[in-house]
């Protein structure tokens, strides 16, 4: 015999963002239940709406599975005496088995004999034990919790009604002055009470009272409108999956509608356009075949259709309203230069301990010539970049930013066009904030992806310097996700940058122009900090593409590697890895970079050959020759060249002996092999490498 169990949380309107985790949340807590207690189930429907969280088990079971275990006690010799007698820890044991002593048996384990007992344990009966779901609704967590009334307890929205039902029968149990029951609420203008009879008849019954519990049959049903809709006009209405999802969780029975607006307003780029329909105003915008925007868009109505004339002319006055705003800010913003908006930006803060923007902007110009000059720009795309340092943030102090913070960036391309700026200048604004999230797209010009490491670069130095560094889950200035933003542009760029020449250009810069830094003088660990933080990133990106953990540490074990170099060298690692002679070209190389790991020698030490003792010396120093005079393309041939040097390697430590009394001896070969493990470190540190 099984059954159906219903459980509906009723809510004040929860926040559109939470509800799909929430309810996703609701369903893996009830699951994970279900199977401590040991009551098995089918399957569980998962429900939502904006003002209700709710699971439906199925075939669950009528009772919990019997437990038949052997129970261990103590050793035989501490659970008898010499004349078999029980001890007090064997009664004991017994007793707390819920058995007697007759009940022991004794069984060896590794040698040792341990009194046992066979341990029942009936299932109680599914009803008996749901009540307890309680503790799984009062455990939920939520991004925002609230109190209400004088409790203590916190939740997502105050509680309105429990339903708790298996089959047709409550389940009793009351979470502050609410208790579980039969009863739920239909839509909050449309709807009214209703009894729930039994729990299979659930999410049914509701839409009779105008509420679509199954958030994905909502969503069909808007997305089904919106098509009928387009269908109709010959529109391409644009669903963003995002917006659609959270529209979905703002309604309970969704009725789609169009709107329009003024002719006029399509003068504003369509960016201001669409953030303002989008992201303000919740709706869909709409678009001809060709992809020209329309004066038109597309909103969902919690509710039926009667009276959505009234509905449409509200939302259409709120946008144009909003429109209106956002063609005077257009017009308004064109009054003035770029210089002046830059000028302005000499008294916007960018953080009380770093200074303000236009200084950040003055460094970021210099810093990025100074990248320009490692990656080998040419002088059309420097002077580009130096134009667009000079300017890139000026859209900061326009009423359209102002007004629409999203728009930064978007904002200065469009106004930099306007005000005579080249469309390279123009787009590098745009794209210095890319990647705006961790899989965001990526600045597509050389001189934006420059500028937008440049920038974030800046920001992280400035901010380690000034002693405000991300610890833990705390990154309040998303350094983080700005460090990560380097590593990407740099590989997606195909630069040969490294952690360290990226902090090397920022403490040329700070040398240079000690005045620009004179509030974030790096401190004597900075770059270590810096380096590292960056390379972090990249360690992040190795873990996601699954590599093992010795493989990331020794690539990234070496920050003076560029981060293309490093992810090439991972993958050759692991192609490798299956190789016969891996191990074997892996351990020679190691025990050479593990001896030049212990060398000091001093600074002017020069390799002479006169010291050679024998004919392995030699070779080796000449093959270490070969490689210095080589130029490697990629880490591959490194690789291979590691692989050809195993033998040699090999051969040198049969006949020679390192560690010598004769100092000048021992450090001409420790001079040897250091050139060939400065060489090997091209892959990173491989004694780090586990190749047991």
């Amino acid at each position: 015999m099984t059954h159906t169990f219903l459980v509906e949380i009723g809510l004040e309107e929860i926040p559109a963002h939470v509800v799909t985790p929430s309810a996703q949340q609701f369903t893996e807590r009830v699951s994970s239940f279900l199977k401590e207690q040991r009551l098995s189930f089918e399957s569980i429907e998962t429900f939502s709406t904006p003002r209700r969280l709710a699971i439906k088990v199925l075939n669950l079971a009528d009772q919990q599975a019997d437990i038949e275990e052997e129970a261990k006690g103590p050793a035989r010799k501490i659970a008898q005496d010499a004349e078999g007698n029980w001890s007090k820890a064997a009664i004991g044991f017994s007793r707390g088995q819920g058995m007697t002593p007759d009940d022991i048996f004794f069984k060896e384990l590794k040698g040792v004999e341990y009194a046992y007992v066979n341990k029942f344990i009936a299932g109680k009966k599914a009803f008996e034990i749901l009540s307890d779901i309680k503790t799984v609704i009062t455990a939920m967590i939520f991004p925002t919790m609230m109190r209400w009334g004088s409790n203590d307890f916190k939740f997502v929205r105050p509680l309105k009604w429990i339903i708790a039902l298996l089959d047709d029968e409550v389940v009793p149990f009351n979470i502050l002055d609410v208790r579980s029951g039969n009863i739920t609420q239909g839509h909050r203008f449309l709807g009214k009470a209703v009894t729930i009879k039994n729990a299979a008849e659930y999410p049914e019954v509701l839409i009779s009272e105008y509420v679509i519990a199954d958030s994905q049959a909502r969503k069909n049903l808007i997305v089904e409108q919106i098509k009928n809709l387009a269908t109709k006009n010959d529109w391409r209405i644009i669903v963003d999956d995002d917006l659609l999802e959270e529209v979905n969780n703002l309604v309970e029975y969704p009725t789609v509608f169009a709107g329009e607006f003024e002719q006029k307003y399509l003068e504003i780029p369509d960016e201001v356009l669409i953030t303002s329909m989008k992201d303000h105003q919740r709706f869909f915008y709409v678009q001809d075949e060709a992809g020209r925007l329309l004066p038109n868009f597309v909103s969902v109505r919690n509710g039926v259709s009667d009276n959505i004339d009234t509905v449409i002319a509200g939302n259409e006055k709120v946008l144009t309203a909003r429109l209106e705003d956002a063609a005077f800010f257009f017009h308004e913003d064109q009054k003035n230069s770029i210089a002046a908006y830059v000028e302005r930006l000499k008294k916007v803060m960018f953080h009380d301990k770093i200074g303000t923007t236009f200084e950040k902007m003055e460094r970021v110009q210099l810093l990025s010539a100074i990248l320009a000059d490692y990656l080998g720009f040419d002088e059309e795309s420097k002077s580009d970049l130096k134009r667009a340092a000079q300017i890139y943030k000026f859209d900061l102090v326009t009423g359209m930013v102002g007004e629409f913070s999203e728009l930064q960036g978007v904002m200065g391309e469009k106004y930099a066009l306007l005000m005579g700026e080249k469309p390279e200048v123009a787009t590098a604004i745009r794209e210095h904030y890319m990647p705006i999230s961790a899989e965001g797209k990526l600045p597509q010009t050389a001189v934006g992806a420059l500028l937008a490491v440049a920038d974030k670069l800046d920001s992280i130095a400035a901010f380690f310097a000034a002693g405000m560094i991300p610890t833990g889950s705390n990154d309040p200035y998303a350094l983080r996700r700005q460090a990560a933003g380097i590593a990407r542009i740099v590989m997606d760029q195909d630069w040969s940058l490294s952690a360290v020449q990226l902090f090397g250009a920022v403490s040329k810069n700070a040398a240079a122009n000690p005045k620009l830094y004179q509030k974030i003088i790096p401190a004597d660990n900075t770059a270590t900090e810096v380096t590292s933080f960056i390379v972090e990133r990249i360690k992040k990106i190795l873990e996601a593409e699954h590599y093992n953990f010795d493989v990331i540490e020794t690539v990234t074990a070496e920050t003076i590697n560029g981060f293309k170099e490093m992810i090439a060298a991972a993958k050759v690692l692991k192609v490798h890895s299956v190789d016969e002679d891996f191990k074997e070209t892996v351990e020679a190389t190691t025990r050479v970079m593990r001896l030049a790991k212990k060398a000091e020698l001093p600074a002017d030490i020069l390799l002479k050959p006169e010291l050679f003792e024998n004919d392995a010396e030699k070779i080796f120093s000449d093959k270490v020759t070969e490689v210095e005079k080589e130029n490697f393309d990629n880490v591959e041939e490194v690789f291979q060249t590691l692989r050809k040097m195993r033998v040699v390697i090999n051969n040198y430590f049969d006949e020679t002996m390192v560690m010598v009394k004769d100092m000048n001896v021992r450090n001409n070969r420790l001079q040897q092999l250091s050139l060939y493990a400065a060489f090997a470190y091209k892959l990173g540190d491989l004694t780090k490498l586990n190749v047991k």
